[in-house]
């Protein structure tokens, strides 16, 4: 995808296929209020509605799309946590974001031989307030929980999982994403640990 039009395209796709904003907002590594404003673009003329919000598109589809190298993306994650951490011992749980999230943290848990969580946004769904836990996976209560995504844009979703684990009993110890687009260090005290920070220059 290299343009404007393009990603209007694909959000008008992903939305026919049925995903909600918040799913494609995931999917196209974009703010919720970008994608809301690219589906009401007229896909008829050249010129769009209003002004574009401030946002920066990652397509990372080649990483993704290869499983040797989304592992070695987690193992740089790992390794950026542990070698910045204050921890003397692993987290108990990796939390892993839905959708994207999951894999990283996936591999991540195998690696610090931690248990596994998977956390669903609330925009991903709208009868959650704050998001909600998988029960397929690890509980959270009395653990010690890294988050792991692959994008932070705005921290919402990352301030809803630490309500969330707080609220559960759980101590968030950090989150590990892979890139940042818009050079937040900390949410609610808790540590970003990101490998790529994503600034746009206008």
């Amino acid at each position: 995808m290299t343009s404007l039009d393009d990603l209007i395209e694909k959000a008008r796709d992903l939305r026919t296929e049925g995903h909600s904003p918040g799913q494609i907002a995931d999917e196209l590594s974009l703010s919720l209020e970008t994608v809301t404003w690219l589906l009401i673009q007229d896909k008829n003329k050249s010129t769009h509605n209003s002004e574009s919000p401030r946002d920066v598109h990652i397509d990372w589809t080649n990483v993704s799309s290869d499983a040797l190298l989304l592992e070695q993306s987690a193992m740089m994650l790992t390794r950026l946590f542990t070698t910045h951490t204050k921890l003397q011992t692993p987290p108990t749980t990796i939390v892993g974001i839905a959708i994207s999230g999951i894999p990283l943290a996936t591999c991540m848990a195998t690696t610090l031989e931690s248990k596994l969580a998977i956390f669903h946004p609330a925009k991903h769904n709208a009868e959650h307030i704050t998001g909600s836990l998988s029960g397929n996976f690890a509980g959270v209560k009395d653990e010690t929980c890294l988050i792991v995504d692959d994008v932070i844009t705005s921290g919402r979703t990352i301030h809803d999982v630490i309500t969330y684990l707080v609220s559960r009993g759980a101590t968030p110890v950090g989150c590990c994403v892979l890139f940042d687009k818009r050079g937040i260090k900390c949410i609610d005290e808790i540590d970003i640990y990101s490998l790529y920070s994503i600034s746009r220059i206008d």
